[in-house]
């Protein structure tokens, strides 16, 4: 715990390099970084989060060499007296000893960091150790890799939510085809990078793909029509006939027998992952899709007509 506190009076002197953050508080996931060197950029980092978590959230990060680490250490003599207790200058000395032996070798200290939006992630922290050496070219156990970096990155990733447009647009009827598709949906890609400067950098990108449709009641009162879903639905052009749908619904039923009279149209939009690194081992990473979802509220009615008697 003194070792903790330690780096705290360290951290105050030396900030280092700025931190970045991707995070919403929609669900309490993202990324708030404490205590690293880790910068988070792109064009990902506002919008939906979909509550993805790092596996682990603390780690350790590459720090200073060994004079580097004697230097900043001999810095904060004031804050090891005020928060060691029992403190003496042989006590000093004595902590000081572990830099003092690794000057004149090759490596660094690799010093803890950890995810503050992760309820786990401080309690994680302070399990580790406040130093530790590794020679040049390895990792020490819990050391950043590049699948951590590129986790970072992934759970900063957000997606714009989805705007549903239809057609008709107030309301469908029995058997009229319901136009689906996305409104305003601005780019098509979106991407974040998490970077470990001078080490490595990893660059995840979400790629719009199809939407999917949840009509909001049975297959017996509701067909969905999706050849025409990749791109984000095929949006209504007017004078299309009603075989041209091919992303949307054709209601059977009318919704008068539903809660408040409505089916609740669902639409989802999914957003391919791809991985990209630099810097360390890139392995084949895989993640499912992003999914933001939106829904509308339809209401369908009878198409009523009336018979009259001639002659």
């Amino acid at each position: 715990m003194i070792a903790n506190i330690v780096i705290a009076g360290l951290l105050l002197l030396d900030p280092g390099p700025p931190s970045g953050e991707g995070f919403q508080d929609g669900p309490t996931a993202g990324v708030r970084l404490q205590n690293s060197q880790i910068i988070i950029t792109g064009t990902g980092l506002s919008g939906r989060s979909d509550g993805y978590r790092i596996k682990r959230p603390c780690w350790y990060e590459p720090g200073a060499d060994a004079a580097e680490m004697l230097e900043n250490q001999e810095a904060v003599r004031e804050w090891w007296f005020r928060f060691t207790k029992d403190a003496t200058e042989e006590k000093f000395q004595e902590f000081l000893k572990q830099f003092r032996d690794k000057v004149g070798q090759e490596g660094r200290w690799w010093t803890p960091a950890y995810n503050g939006a992760d309820p786990d992630g401080m309690a994680c922290w302070t399990a580790l150790d406040a130093f530790v050496w590794a020679p040049p070219g390895t990792t020490p156990p819990n050391g950043i890799t590049m699948a951590e970096l590129v986790d970072i990155a992934r759970a900063a990733l957000t997606v714009p939510e989805p705007k549903v447009e239809l057609n008709p647009d107030a309301k469908s009827y029995v058997n009229l085809p319901t136009w689906v598709w996305l409104g305003d949906v601005g780019e098509t890609t979106r991407s974040v990078t998490a970077t470990l400067p001078g080490v490595m950098s990893a660059t995840v990108t979400a790629t719009r793909g199809q939407i999917e449709i949840d009509p909001g009641t049975t297959e017996e009162r509701a067909e969905v029509k999706d050849s025409g879903c990749e791109t984000g639905g095929t949006p209504y052009q007017k004078g299309a006939a009603d075989d041209d749908l091919t992303c949307g619904v054709i209601y059977r039923r009318a919704s008068i027998d539903q809660p408040r009279g409505v089916y609740v149209l669902e639409v989802t939009a999914l957003w391919d992952i791809g991985v990209e690194g630099v810097g360390g081992d890139v392995a084949p990473f895989v993640y499912d899709p992003v999914e933001a979802g939106a829904t509308r509220d339809v209401p369908v009615g009878e198409v009523q007509s009336t018979v009259r008697k001639t002659g």
